[in-house]
């Protein structure tokens, strides 16, 4: 009886074969050298030497002083009653210490609450430039009395403030303690909505040129282990010996190494700069900032922040080591000023730089591999033409989604206000507008409707089409690496995913679909780990992907963002049409269909507006 021949492997280079696995292989070699970079950059930063003076923070005066003001004025939401009183609370705590103090009175817009009157309190004890700032916001979510977030950091901010001042205002006698630099002590406003107040002080304050370091109090009364949170909204880091001093401080208190936040997580902190802490914004103005906490990256549940649940031993602690870093920044503070970039590991750090390197060694296996694709395709004369046609059209639609997506922003369909994280705890991170979310995804849908009837396959597509629509859509995504890579090279990470998992579609293109499908989803893990972080670490599972759209919608999110994401979607959307077996050709003017009506209308008016806009840059150049 005969037998069926064997199936051949096909060819090296061939359609059926078109990646150079070996090339792809190889040019991971280039990647050892910046890896082995890395591993030389790994150090251990100095550590501030502790100051001789002995504790004098009163844990039960500064314990007292959070339940009174949690007590007094329960909600603290900024503009209410209780928040006007608090602000003049805390005023008065200060000016009994002899004190110079302020009250910047200033409106802002906060998501869900509209224009709102906020005041930013300060407390100054003179010194020589530049100024360590301690600082703690007092308003709250207005869900419970906000005892722990953050009557307890302002109850440490006062009694802090308390031990420098004036002998005769606290009925004492002899000299003010003496400092060799000028010490801020800020109260300030917004600060569980995004850090506004923050933001504000660094805007407008007197002393913003001259600030040297921030220590930031927030929910410190918790029975969670101390920490430190480090990310600033640009990808930088506090200074290492400034945060390996904070460590020490907390360690001498506690007899453990306070927490922080994993590798992984630092590393993506870095890719999507983001925190919920006040020391953001100075650490995004290359001021060190820590911020110290008993809570985790997100604040503590507001329905359980009583006055009753404060935990007296963690604000003593937590009062205590930070009295103790103030004093070591007074005596050492030029050791530890400015930002850079790296992530912790243990008690080292990885240098920003050298991992910047190894990201971008990653990119070379998939740019080389790409272009040697390219190559072939031009050897074996595969025309691209179409194939770019295709790409072109997508591009556009999610160019045009993206706008829509601004302009429904900036007309106020969504929630808008000060570009700050909005607070998780509030309306606009967990309500999704229906509505306007209706109208986008409506108006997407009549805006696909142009180019669809030229990207639905009229017929099965051949080997050559498919490996040009394939060679097209990675030549794109290398595009879309670079531009990433010279916006926020941390970002990478989010993009390394599809680049080494998508260049094998043109390797699976023949095989079964579910091959082809589970290569595809691999090269979606960076967005995932994006949706992860947010939806784990910051407590807002399923309300993650409307949180991270309503960053870009507030402009908390690099603007350049959101054009990149839509070049990546449109290189996604021609992938997943060739992993699922809908691809087609991208027809020639000849071969295309007469418009349907919607088309029509559709396409006319997306005409009118952009030659209504073209006409008016012709105006504006002939009047230049």
């Amino acid at each position: 009886m005969a037998t069926s021949p064997e199936r051949r492997r096909p060819r090296r280079g061939s359609i059926e074969r078109p990646v150079n696995a070996r090339l792809y292989r190889g040019t991971w070699l280039f990647v050892a050298l910046p890896l082995l970079l890395a591993a030389f950059s790994v150090g251990r930063p100095g550590i501030l030497p502790r100051s001789q003076l002995p504790p004098a923070f009163d844990t039960t005066t500064a314990t007292g002083l959070a339940g009174d003001l949690a007590d007094l004025y329960p909600n603290r939401v900024p503009g209410s009653e209780d928040s006007l009183k608090a602000t003049d609370w805390v005023r008065d705590q200060f000016g009994s210490f002899g004190l110079q103090v302020t009250d910047d009175a200033f409106d802002a817009t906060i998501p869900g609450y509209g224009r709102t009157r906020l005041h930013n309190v300060t407390a100054v004890v003179p010194g020589l430039a530049p100024a360590v700032v301690v600082m703690a916001h007092r308003d709250d979510a207005g869900l419970s009395a906000g005892a722990n977030d953050n009557a307890s950091g302002t109850g440490a901010l006062i009694e802090l403030a308390r031990l420098y001042a004036t002998p005769s205002a606290v009925g004492g006698s002899g000299a003010p303690v003496s400092t060799a630099h000028r010490i801020i002590f800020l109260s300030t406003d917004g600060g569980a909505f995004g850090g506004v107040g923050a933001a504000r002080f660094l805007e407008r304050s007197p002393y913003r040129n001259d600030l040297a370091a921030t220590i930031n109090l927030d929910s410190i009364g918790g029975h969670g282990r101390p920490r430190l949170e480090l990310a600033g909204d640009e990808p930088r880091s506090p200074a290492a010996s400034f945060v390996a001093t904070a460590a020490a401080r907390l360690r001498e208190q506690t007899g453990e190494r306070p927490g922080r936040v994993s590798a992984l997580g630092q590393l993506v902190d870095l890719a999507f700069p983001f925190s919920l802490y006040e020391q953001a914004p100075f650490v995004a103005r290359g001021i060190p900032a820590v911020t110290i906490t008993s809570a985790g990256s997100r604040p503590p549940a507001p329905l359980l922040d009583r006055p009753t649940d404060l935990d007296e031993q963690t604000i003593g602690w937590i009062g205590t080591a930070s009295q103790q870093l103030l004093a070591s920044l007074d005596q050492g503070l030029e050791l530890t000023q400015g930002t850079t970039s790296y992530v912790y590991l243990g008690d080292r750090v990885v240098r920003g730089w050298a991992l910047e390197l190894v990201l971008f060694g990653m990119l070379l296996p998939f740019v080389v591999t790409a272009v040697d694709l390219y190559a072939r395709c031009r050897r074996r004369r595969v025309p691209l033409t179409s194939a770019a046609g295709a790409l072109r059209s997508r591009i556009l639609f999610w160019l045009f989604a993206a706008g829509v997506l601004f302009a429904f922003s900036r007309l106020g369909a969504f929630p808008g206000g000060a570009a700050r994280p909005p607070s998780p705890d509030s309306s606009v991170a967990g309500d999704w507008p229906v509505v306007a979310l209706a109208a986008l995804g409506a108006i997407v849908f009549l805006a696909w409707l142009v180019p669809r009837e030229r990207l639905l396959p009229r017929r099965p597509a051949t080997g050559e089409e498919e490996l040009a629509g394939h060679t097209v859509a990675l030549l794109g995504l290398a595009v879309v690496a670079l531009l990433v890579a010279s916006t926020n090279p941390f970002a990478l990470i989010f993009v390394l995913p599809s680049l080494h998992a998508w260049i094998w579609l043109p390797h699976v293109h023949d095989r079964s679909a579910v091959l082809r499908l589970a290569t595809y989803a691999a090269g979606l893990a960076g967005p995932a780990l994006l949706l992860w972080s947010f939806g784990s670490r910051f407590g807002l599972g399923f309300d993650a992907p409307w949180y991270v759209l309503e960053l870009f919608s507030l402009g908390s999110v690099r603007p350049a963002m959101l054009p990149i994401t839509a070049l990546w979607l449109a290189v996604g959307g021609q992938l997943l049409a060739l992993a699922a077996r809908r691809y087609g050709a991208y027809p020639q003017a000849v071969d295309r269909r007469r418009l349907g009506p919607v088309r029509r209308l559709v396409r006319t008016v997306l005409l009118a507006i952009l030659g209504r806009r073209d006409t008016r840059e012709r105006h504006r150049a002939v009047g230049g």
